[in-house]
């Protein structure tokens, strides 16, 4: 580093951890902590769902099966008003499950028993590219009247903004990138996930 530079660290995650079994709830928020991840706590999707109106998290990790109203709800409701990264962490480890927490908008998934350093660099990957800032400066891609400019997560047909959630964006890319090609649905999941 120059002499009279300082870069900046990047800021906090804030991170809404939905989760009922209050056990593994307390000990995940504290490795998180202990790593610099400041976490809100949710018993259940009710209370998620307020705490998400309350404050702008940056990654929220959601259980699926929550007394009352449940996590595939809460994804849904969160997804349909916000691009903020869902991770969902589970015991549900089926492919049907995985696949419909994944069209339902959320953006990875980790089957319970896992370890707190993947879940760890799975939120930091999450919010890395939610923030812009993972890989290389992303160039725009044009495909007709369709513009979209991956750095801003805009889209525009036409000269007009089109609204997308992220998902929804990373969607439309992975489809404009490989305009003329047929896609299976597991290998669109897989793009969208970034896995290509």
């Amino acid at each position: 580093m120059m002499a009279g530079v300082s870069e900046e660290a990047p800021p906090a995650i804030v991170a809404l951890l939905v989760e009922d079994d209050a056990r593994l709830a307390a000990l995940t928020a504290e490795y998180l902590r202990g790593h610099g991840v400041q976490v809100v706590i949710a018993p259940d999707g009710v209370r998620a769902l307020e705490e998400a109106r309350r404050i702008r998290f940056d990654v929220v990790l959601l259980d699926l099966m929550l007394p009352g109203r449940g996590g595939l709800d809460v994804c849904r409701e969160l997804r349909a008003r916000s691009d903020v990264p869902i991770l969902i962490l589970t015991a549900r480890g089926e492919e049907a499950d995985r696949v419909v927490g994944l069209e339902l908008g959320a953006d990875d998934y980790l089957t319970k028993p896992f370890s707190a350093r993947e879940l760890l660099a799975r939120i930091q990957a999450q919010v890395r590219r939610a923030r812009g800032q993972a890989g290389p400066p992303s160039r725009p891609v044009v495909v007709g009247a369709l513009a979209l400019d991956p750095s801003a997560l805009r889209a525009t047909l036409g000269g007009r903004e089109i609204e997308l959630t992220a998902y929804e964006f990373q969607l439309l890319r992975a489809l404009a990138e490989r305009a003329g090609h047929v896609l299976s649905r597991e290998r669109l999941l897989e793009l969208v996930r970034g896995n290509a």
